[in-house]
């Protein structure tokens, strides 16, 4: 249970850092057409599917936040959270505008078409599909050695603090 949190976790802030590293060329324009190019591209990488948990996610935390203070409002702080969800839904397009100006900015026009391109082509396609699957494949091999190193530098740590007269 713990490592496929822990898989799906660093499956979110790898995606995360992929959609916001700066590959490109510095300075780039920030054209419309370079602006509306990197919100296909976001859309086209699955960033959309990334930043739409936020507004529920903050609601969420400000709901239990308050029935902490005050268990006994739990329905109508449940009717209120409803409410909320519905109306910052849109927000989400915020965060979506400032992820395209980063893009823009590193990026020129021409770039980010290509880039679009290319994840709109069955190679790109096939990417976008198989990532998340090799990401949490690797983040589970990852733990699992991890478990395993540990075992081992906890044994040697063990076995050194012996030769110092010290049975931990």
């Amino acid at each position: 249970m713990f490592a496929q949190q822990t898989a799906r976790a660093a499956y979110t802030i790898a995606l995360a850092l992929l959609l916001a590293t700066p590959i490109g060329t510095a300075g780039a324009e920030q054209s419309p057409g370079a602006l509306a190019a990197a919100k296909e591209l976001i859309a086209a990488k699955g960033g959309n599917a990334l930043y739409e948990p936020i507004v529920p996610g903050v609601i969420e935390k400000a709901k239990s936040v308050f029935l902490q203070t005050n268990p006994t409002l739990g329905k109508d702080l449940n009717e209120v959270a409803a409410k909320l969800r519905a109306e910052y839904a849109t927000r989400t397009a915020e965060i979506l505008n400032d992820a395209a100006k980063l893009y823009a900015a590193r990026f020129k026009e021409q770039e980010l078409k290509d880039a679009l391109a290319f994840y709109k082509s069955p190679l790109g396609r096939k990417l976008l599909a198989e990532e998340p699957r090799i990401l949490d494949e690797s983040m589970r091999n990852a733990q699992i050695w991890a478990d395993r190193l540990s075992e081992e530098v906890i044994n040697r740590m063990r076995a050194e603090m012996k030769k110092r007269g010290h049975e931990i």
